[in-house]
């Protein structure tokens, strides 16, 4: 018999990104028709646009066991792992500026509407937030929410001539939240995702 290769099951969008504060409900992640039709809770805000997409990222650390007797490693061990989601967000905004300072505070000094004049500022080291990411494809078959993330990139925000524009970047480093024990989760709906 000849060997054939299936034709793959592509991801290809951007796909939405959400934020919210540590412990919120998780969506409940109904499907039909090999779709999640449920919507994402309340807490779970938008972000919005970005620049290019995300990148999630996970790495395994390894190092060799040796012994004197052996060339090669007799075993390779895990030492640590590394995650994290970067994006640069397009959606300028406080709020969003909040978010990837990881808290601070953000109020409004006087007047309202058109009138109003807002202040943010960081916040005291140590007094950092924690939060919870979640990204959905566009075409609703895969889901990833890290439960507890802290932002670790550098930020610096370029303002330029059009069509340049200014962007929020962040990097949001997975922590092991108290529950569930694990960084982050993936769901995909219907079976074509599962593969084989």
């Amino acid at each position: 018999m000849a060997n054939s290769t299936a034709t793959p099951t592509l991801l290809t969008s951007p796909g939405y990104l959400f934020w919210a504060p540590l412990a919120s409900t998780l969506p409940t992640n109904t499907v039909a028709g090999s779709v999640f039709t449920d919507s994402w809770p309340v807490a779970w805000i938008n972000l919005g646009a970005t620049d290019d997409g995300s990148t999630i990222s996970y790495e395994s650390k390894v190092e060799a066991v040796e012994v004197a007797e052996f060339f090669d490693p007799i075993q390779w061990v895990t030492t640590g792992r590394e995650g994290g989601i970067a994006f640069a967000l397009a959606n300028w905004t406080l709020a969003n500026l909040k978010r990837v300072m990881n808290g601070g505070s953000l109020t409004v000094v006087s007047g309202t509407g058109a009138t109003a004049l807002n202040k943010y500022e960081p916040p005291a080291p140590g007094a950092e937030v924690r939060c919870m990411i979640g990204w959905e494809s566009l075409d609703a078959t895969v889901r990833f929410i890290a439960y507890q993330c802290f932002q670790g990139g550098k930020l610096e925000i370029a303002n330029k001539k059009a069509p340049s524009r200014a962007l929020l970047p962040a990097e949001f480093k997975f922590e092991i939240p108290t529950s569930p024990t694990v960084p982050f989760s993936v769901w995909s709906a219907g079976t074509a995702r599962v593969g084989s």
